[in-house]
């Protein structure tokens, strides 16, 4: 398993490198945004032609996650699906593998902007949700302390032995921790990004996913900041 242990607000948290968030103290796997479902609604208003398998794809690195951290309890940190209904709409074949992947385990829907919850399907919609130190929403709020959002999907651009490399990315400081975005074709905004750089403090870094997660101070317009390994505090 591919990941980055590192400590927020006091609990022992892992970086996968697929975008998810582990918790191993409490047995939870956190992912936010899937956006179930973009292809389905982008198609009929004449929007970009997605391939068609994109929640099946979403599924499969989710079901990866749950069998290799073995988490008993997964909490999609909203936006699951792309709009209001489209839970409803989901091909037969990707709403059994949901139920497949909730079966035996705890399952929480947190209401995001584009979907207030999936109430068709299995398991507990909540606005948000409070385990121990930490505070599970799908917007960061000003003044928040302890917080885990998703929302912005954050990624970061650097420059790496002569390269231009952009990548989703965790940001973190000692206030809040955003996720990115866990469902394909999602595309993101970058932490240079005036609205990412007035909500992170100024020491905030950013954890780069991919196949060899990485800890770097959070980019904020510098292109050659290096690719590097950090301290993890």
């Amino acid at each position: 398993m591919n990941s980055l242990d590192f400590t927020f607000a006091g609990a022992g948290l892992v970086a996968l490198f697929s975008g998810g968030l582990f918790w191993p103290d409490q047995n939870v796997l956190i992912v936010s945004d899937l956006h179930l479902g973009k292809a389905a609604r982008m198609l009929p208003v004449g929007g970009a032609q997605l391939p068609p398998y994109e929640a099946r794809e979403t599924l499969v690195r989710l079901a990866g996650d749950i069998e290799s951290t073995g988490a008993r309890h997964v909490i999609c940190l909203g936006d699951s699906f792309d709009a209001p209904g489209l839970d409803v709409e989901l091909p037969e074949a990707d709403r059994l593998h949901i139920a497949a992947l909730q079966a035996g385990r705890d399952w929480s829907w947190i209401e995001g902007n584009h979907d207030p919850g999936p109430v068709a399907l299995g398991g507990k919609h909540l606005a948000e949700l409070q385990i121990g130190p930490l505070v599970l929403r799908h917007i960061a709020q000003p003044g928040a302390r302890g917080e885990v959002s998703g929302h912005y999907h954050p990624k970061a651009r650097i420059v790496a032995r002569g390269r231009s490399l952009t990548r989703p990315c965790f940001l973190l400081d000692d206030a809040r921790l955003i996720l990115p975005a866990y469902g394909t074709f999602t595309g993101g905004l970058r932490s240079d990004s005036a609205v990412l750089c007035e909500l992170m403090a100024a020491d905030a870094q950013a954890i780069l996913t991919g196949p060899m997660p990485a800890r770097i101070p959070m980019p904020r317009g510098d292109a050659t900041s290096p690719l590097r390994r950090t301290a993890v505090r």
